[in-house]
């Protein structure tokens, strides 16, 4: 009777040991995506700005479209805290400053330009005293960080002006801080994403010395950069996000109520201010052509920023946007 008892129990104990392989393996599966039930979660990065507006609605449009995907968003307070997660692989993707991810791609990082995130939409900004761009000689002028395309367009617009960038003293300040810094005094301009252009001159604390056309037709900004592992993984995640990325766009040129709607759960801006940022930009055409890419590098080199910055066949994957339906 004891060794019947005995081998009960042993059966027992080795089915409960195979359900609970048959668990773990199946929880795995779910964590990436495998199971047929889950989705695969896709963190994107972003910092609270106008030029992420695409990505701002495909979350909250996108929602009953993703097929395979859920699509969570990452905020973070500065550029480096984003690129470093993006570059240790705690994120998937984001929306960042090209330049900076053309940076982390001439250092080894695997990643890849899918889209842009806007079109136009940055502004040189100076206080009322500032009538021509060689009033800003000896004078403090802010830009976001050095490796950016706002700190390309002061240089230019001092270029074409005969001028030389050292004739004005360059300051790196966090976007939020420029308007106060312009309505102080302690700047006599800046350039950077929006909605913080519009800040001053919504307010009429500032008024626009060039527009980015003005200075740079067709300049790229910010774009939709992801890890090429993940691209990898299944192409099929990275084609979903992308196809509603697209549609986002489309939705967020309509700057209708919907996209103001959107907006104020992103960032904490005042109606003015924020239509006066989407006056600016525009978010159709945001596929990577190689000629403003090249001219992007070009900049960089002549700037001496970056010595060898990725070719755009290394570094830009349009495969995704021309499917994009």
């Amino acid at each position: 009777m004891r060794k019947k008892y005995q081998k009960l129990i042993m059966i027992f104990l080795a089915a409960l040991m195979v359900f609970s392989l048959a668990a773990c393996g199946s929880s795995e599966n779910s964590s990436k995506g495998g199971s047929k039930d889950e989705k695969r979660k896709v963190k994107i990065g972003y910092l609270p700005i106008t030029h992420a507006m695409p990505l701002f609605i495909e979350s909250e449009d996108g929602k009953e479209n993703f097929k395979n995907i859920e699509l969570e968003l990452v905020k973070f307070g500065s550029w480096p805290e984003l690129l470093d997660a993006l570059n240790t692989g705690r994120i998937d993707g984001a929306s960042v400053l090209i330049t900076l991810a053309m940076k982390a791609k001439e250092s080894g990082i695997d990643l890849k330009a899918v889209a842009l995130g806007h079109r136009d939409g940055n502004v040189l900004v100076v206080n009322k005293d500032i009538n021509k761009i060689e009033d800003l000689k000896g004078k403090s002028f802010a830009i976001p960080h050095k490796f950016s395309t706002h700190n390309i367009l002061l240089h230019q617009a001092l270029k074409q002006a005969g001028m030389k960038y050292e004739d004005v003293k360059a300051v790196e300040l966090p976007p939020a801080e420029m308007p106060a810094a312009l309505s102080e005094g302690r700047i006599a301009g800046y350039v950077v994403a929006e909605p913080f252009g519009a800040v001053s001159v919504a307010l009429d604390k500032g008024k626009v010395l060039y527009q980015d056309q003005d200075v740079w037709k067709d300049s790229i900004d910010c774009a939709l950069v992801l890890r090429n592992d993940f691209i990898q993984e299944d192409g099929n995640y990275a084609q979903e996000l992308v196809n509603e990325y697209v549609k986002a766009g489309e939705t967020a040129e309509k700057k209708d109520s919907h996209v103001h709607d959107v907006s104020s759960k992103f960032m904490k801006v005042d109606k003015k201010v924020m239509d006066v940022s989407l006056k600016w930009i525009s978010y159709d055409e945001l596929r990577i052509d190689e000629a403003s890419y090249d001219e992007l590098t070009t900049n960089l080199k002549e700037m001496k920023l970056l010595d060898n910055p990725p070719s755009y066949k290394d570094f830009i994957d349009n495969t995704l946007i021309d499917k994009a339906k």
